[in-house]
């Protein structure tokens, strides 16, 4: 292969890992052999060059969303599930420097002494760098999702692209799990992925997508090796976009 083949098909992106997909096989929690292995893949990407910007929801932790339902204040349950972003950007950045990666998490929340105030031009900084920059806490507001920060971060640092770890291969047109004969898209526009409620998503990530023209590819993640696939280029998954 050839220096020019090798080369990485995007600069910079952003990584969105749900929470859940750090519990591997258990009900809740951190898998530290699923951080692992996110780690060394992540690894891979920076020695590709790739500059790397990761959101992590914290659904293995704490549902704001769900305690919400049953009756908490909803302010109070969101705050409470951005901490538990916090808590799985730390165990991800000790996991990454444990393999020489340098990271920085910044916060949209103040917590100083263990992250950083999110600014982002010293988030475009340390990218610039070659850190990793894991933007925990959401957007610091009550009634946003863990999905928009990621599309506000990839917009404000101008990632070229989103990379949504699913565990499943794509964007279906229903879900896999419960119909065999659910349909897998190969590319779909946001228009279609909202008139269709296909949960890529939620509607005020995937509206800011459209308005910055970054792309959004849904890949399975629990498939070894699908991060740098889509990073060189290949056809993974399912692309949002147009």
């Amino acid at each position: 292969m050839s220096n020019q083949d090798s080369r990485p098909a995007f600069q910079r992106i952003l990584l969105k890992l749900s929470g859940e997909a750090l519990m591997g096989d258990d009900e809740s929690g951190i898998d530290t052999g699923i951080l692992a292995r996110i780690a060394g893949e992540i690894l891979e990407l920076r020695q590709l060059g790739v500059e790397v910007g990761l959101v992590i929801g914290g659904g293995n932790l704490f549902r704001g969303a769900g305690l919400a339902k049953a009756g908490m204040d909803r302010v109070t349950a969101d705050h409470m599930g951005m901490l538990a972003t916090v808590m799985n950007s730390l165990a991800m950045q000790d996991t990454l420097e444990r393999v020489g990666v340098f990271t920085r998490v910044m916060s949209a929340i103040r917590i100083n002494q263990v992250c950083e105030d999110y600014i982002r031009r010293r988030a475009v900084r340390h990218l610039e760098k070659g850190r990793v920059v894991i933007f925990a806490a959401g957007t610091g507001n009550p009634y946003f999702t863990t999905d928009t920060a990621a599309a506000l971060r990839a917009a404000e640092i101008q990632a070229q692209v989103i990379l949504k770890a699913t565990k499943v291969d794509g964007v279906y047109d229903r879900d896999p799990a419960k119909d065999a004969g659910a349909k897998m898209f190969k590319k779909i526009s946001y228009t279609e992925a909202l008139a269709k409620n296909l949960k890529v998503m939620d509607a005020a990530a995937i509206s800011l997508c459209r308005e910055n023209e970054i792309p959004i590819r849904v890949f399975n993640i629990a498939r070894k090796g699908n991060i740098k696939a889509v990073i060189s280029g290949k056809s993974v998954g399912t692309i949002v976009g147009g």
